[in-house]
C-alpha cells in the first residue's frame, strides 16, 4: 500500500509562500486527472506528463501503479483544493475507500512535472488564541502590516500567514533609524529584546543566519533566524528575523511568559530590522493555517485596549 501511494514527485525549489487561491491551470489539469483516472485512461494521464515525468514514469510503470492503487482505494469521488505552494497545488481527494492528499506539480508548460499521494492529515483550523497573549517586546512599536485586508497586511495572501504582524519602532520624526540607515545599527528596533508572549515549549530555533545589510534581502531562508513555541492549547507561536547568535533560548525549553527569547535582528527575507509574529495552527510552517492573535491587555495609541488585534497604523505598547 505504501509504495502504491507515493508515485514520482519533481518538485521545485521550496518557497515559503501560500496561495489560498486556486489557479486556472491547476483546475483545468486536476480535473482532467480525476477523470482519466476514474476512467482507466492511463495513456491520457501520461500524455499529460511532462518529459522527465515520461522518462521515470513510462505507460507501463504508471499503469501498473495507478491500477494497484484504484484496486485499493476505488474512484476519486471528488477533490478539494487546499494550498498552492510555489509550483505544487494540494487537494483532499477522496476515493470511495480512503481520504489522500494529491500534491500535483506543473511545469511552465503546464505539464505534469509531479504527482504524490500520502495520507491526508490537517491540523484542525483555529480561528483565533484561547491563550492570553502578552505583546513580546518593551516599548512603543508601530504595526507596519497587520489587519485582515490586503491593503492593511500582505501576508493575508499566505495560508501560514495570514494573520501575521509586522512591528517596527519609529522616532517622532517618522523614521526607524537614525544617521543613514546604512548599519543595522541605525535602526531602533534592532538589538531589542523580545520575549515570549506566554507560556510553552520551544520546537524550534534556528540561530546561525547572518542579518542582512538593510535593503538588501535573504530569500533563501526567508524567516531567518527563527523560534517557534508550542502552547498547551495547540497554538504555534512563530517569532522571524532575530539578530545572528542572539537566541537564548533551545529547543525543548519551556518558557514562561516574558521569558527573554533574544534580540530581534534583520535576518531572512528581512529589507531592515523589524519583528515578524504570527500564530498557526501547527508547527511545519508549510503546512499550517494562521490564526488570528489578540493581546490580552496593551495600549493602542495611547489607550488601553482589552482583547486587542492590531492593524496597520496602530502604536502599540505593553501594560506592565
Amino acid at each position: 500500500m505504501k509504495n502504491l501511494l507515493i508515485f514520482i514527485a519533481f518538485l521545485s525549489i521550496f518557497n515559503s509562500a501560500n496561495s489560498q487561491t486556486e489557479k486556472d491551470n491547476y483546475k483545468k489539469v486536476s480535473t482532467k486527472f480525476v477523470s482519466h483516472f476514474n476512467q482507466s485512461e492511463n495513456d491520457s494521464i501520461v500524455a499529460m506528463f511532462s518529459s522527465e515525468m515520461n522518462a521515470a514514469l513510462p505507460i507501463e510503470k504508471f499503469t501498473q501503479v495507478s491500477t494497484g492503487l484504484k484496486s485499493q482505494l476505488g474512484s476519486i469521488k471528488k477533490i478539494r483544493f487546499v494550498r498552492l505552494q510555489s509550483a505544487s497545488a494540494l487537494y483532499e481527494t477522496t476515493f470511495d475507500n480512503a481520504v489522500l492528499g494529491m500534491t500535483l506539480t506543473l511545469n511552465s508548460k503546464n505539464e505534469i512535472s509531479g504527482l504524490l499521494f500520502k495520507p491526508y492529515t490537517e491540523a484542525k483550523e483555529i480561528i483565533r488564541n484561547t491563550t492570553k497573549m502578552k505583546l513580546p517586546f518593551k516599548g512603543e512599536w508601530t504595526v507596519t502590516w497587520g489587519g485582515d485586508t490586503k491593503e492593511q497586511n500582505y501576508h493575508v495572501e499566505s495560508i501560514a500567514q495570514k494573520n501575521a504582524f509586522d512591528f517596527l519602532i519609529y522616532d517622532e520624526k517618522g523614521s526607524t533609524h537614525k544617521r543613514t540607515g546604512e548599519s543595522n545599527e541605525d535602526y531602533y528596533a534592532f538589538g531589542k529584546e523580545l520575549y515570549a508572549p506566554c507560556d510553552g515549549e520551544v520546537v524550534l530555533v534556528v540561530d546561525g543566519v547572518k542579518d542582512n545589510i538593510p535593503g538588501v534581502l535573504n530569500p533563501i531562508y526567508i524567516p531567518g533566524n527563527t523560534v517557534i513555541i508550542k502552547i498547551a492549547t495547540g497554538e504555534y507561536a512563530f517569532f522571524a528575523h532575530f539578530k545572528q547568535h542572539s537566541i537564548m533560548v533551545k529547543q525543548g525549553q519551556k518558557v514562561s511568559t516574558g521569558a527573554l527569547l533574544g534580540l530581534c535582528g534583520n535576518s531572512g527575507n528581512s529589507s531592515e530590522p523589524h519583528l515578524h509574529f504570527h500564530l498557526q495552527n501547527e508547527e511545519d510552517m508549510t503546512k499550517a493555517t494562521g490564526t488570528k492573535c489578540y493581546f490580552d491587555q496593551l495600549k493602542v495609541n495611547g489607550e488601553m485596549k482589552l482583547d486587542y488585534s492590531p492593524v496597520k497604523g496602530d502604536k502599540i505598547e505593553v501594560i506592565n
